[in-house]
């Protein structure tokens, strides 16, 4: 028989998790298979490790301030893109009151207005977005008291 069916029975061997019948069957394997009983030892190794380990539970006020922190990041995330769309709007206004005129121009095609248009939709979303990372980025750099 194959060894896979007794493979997976290794653990709950070990946890006491099988029923009697299996527990002969695999005995009886790990008798007759080295690579199984190799396996059993390797698995009866890690769970003496995993035993004896001892978890932390941190203080009420660690959970207060982990709370506390995401939502100031919430917060923070959220004025974040209010101001970067309202941002991309503004600069997209103010973008399409210059060029108003040729936008109305009746002798210019439709095609050439959506691009213009775009193009100044494209240059506000870039502009806002270059302008956030650099502000982000400013604070973070390590390299900026370095003089060159």
């Amino acid at each position: 028989m194959s060894c896979d069916k007794f493979k997976d029975l290794l653990m709950g061997y070990l946890d006491d998790e099988i029923s009697e019948q299996e527990r002969v069957e695999l005995e009886k394997h790990l008798t007759e298979c080295d690579e199984c009983t190799k396996e059993l030892a390797d698995f009866k190794d890690l769970k003496s490790i995993t035993d004896d380990i001892t978890l932390y539970q941190p203080e009420d006020e660690v959970f207060d301030q982990y709370w506390s922190s995401i939502y100031n990041r919430i917060e923070r995330a959220a004025g974040w893109i209010i101001l970067s769309v309202s941002g991309m709007v503004l600069l997209f206004y103010a973008g399409y009151m210059m060029i108003e005129e040729i936008i109305h121009d009746e002798t210019l095609s439709w095609v050439f207005k959506g691009a213009l248009l775009a193009f100044i939709a494209a240059l506000s979303v870039l502009l806002v977005s270059v302008l956030r990372e650099r502000l982000n980025t400013r604070k973070k750099d390590r390299y900026k008291d370095v003089r060159r």
